[in-house]
């Protein structure tokens, strides 16, 4: 009597290839439709030409079976990462006349504050000045130019997927037109830096040497590229079989920039170096300062022993 053969469903088989890693979640969506750039939703990660597809495994075809599959996957991964050069180089390039003002002169006030130096004026100070000091020179500098700029810092709660933090940034907020309201850009000075990862692949550090040092940006072109960069750090991450870190999940990167903040728009002058109008501290030890002040005329001589 023929044994019965119970047939597996197809979506739920384990394909048994060799260093190959297979992903049949799909790549998360991405939808920019909430955005101004609408226009890159057809380039999405969710769309039908972007998700890794699975030829059909054939026992009988041994190696060669496997070896398809492989190529597959490999030609899956290069069309993620081609998709995330373009999305990348589209949010980046589109930039609008505001955009362009208060870029330009955040380059002005870097170059400003280059010349004349960064002088740190913490309590402890940094050789070379510290990012809170820049800072408050970029933006004494653009309020200088007219622009009502502020010293932001974000502060949230720990969650089930991210740690608790806080950041600080510089912003501008811009109500010159009365039919687009109230125009918040982001100005972030280490914006690249916040993307690097020590053990990312080719194709990641590729993508994060397309980023701009200084990020100068409205909201809405912010949130397309975390959601870009986002993507690409957790494909990386799974290409390098690498524990995924929770502050570099979308959610705590919007956390850092778009989550509520504190705005600072007085700048503090710098804290005195030193007090000019403080009498010299005597330099006499306790043991003869009361001594000085009571006989102030009094000539100490010094004896020569022979």
């Amino acid at each position: 009597m023929a044994g019965a053969t119970a047939r597996v469903p197809r979506s739920h088989r384990i394909l048994p290839f060799d260093n190959c890693e297979i992903d049949f979640s799909g790549w998360p969506a991405m939808s920019l439709s909430d955005t101004i750039f609408g226009f890159l939703d057809a380039e999405g990660e969710g769309s039908p030409e972007s998700v890794v597809s699975i030829e059909e495994f054939d026992e009988n075809d041994g190696g060669d079976g496997e070896k398809g599959s492989c190529e597959s996957i490999n030609e899956g991964n290069k069309t993620f990462w081609e998709t995330q050069h373009q999305l990348l180089h589209a949010t980046v390039r589109r930039s609008s006349s505001l955009e362009a003002r208060i870029r330009d002169a955040t380059k002005e006030a870097l170059k400003e504050v280059q010349i004349t130096g960064n002088a740190c004026v913490c309590r402890r100070p940094v050789a070379g000045g510290c990012r809170d000091c820049l800072m408050r020179e970029v933006c004494g500098r653009l309020q200088n130019a007219g622009y009502n700029g502020a010293i932001c810092k974000s502060k949230w709660k720990s969650s089930p997927d991210i740690p608790s933090g806080e950041h600080s940034f510089l912003d501008v907020v811009d109500k010159s037109n009365p039919k687009k309201g109230e125009v918040r850009v982001i100005i972030e000075l280490n914006f690249r830096a916040e993307f690097e990862m020590a053990r990312a692949s080719e194709e990641y550090k590729k993508l994060i040497s397309n980023l701009p040092e200084v990020f100068v940006g409205k909201v809405e072109r912010l949130h397309s590229l975390l959601k870009i960069l986002c993507s690409a750090a957790k494909k990386c991450m799974k290409e390098k079989k690498i524990h995924m870190g929770p502050w570099r999940k979308h959610r705590y990167m919007q956390a850092k920039w778009l989550s509520t903040c504190k705005r600072t728009t007085s700048i503090a002058p710098p804290l005195p170096t030193g007090y000019p109008n403080r009498p010299p501290r005597p330099r006499a030890s306790m043991l003869t300062l009361d001594l000085l002040e009571n006989l102030p005329n009094l000539h100490r001589t010094v004896v020569e022993v022979v």
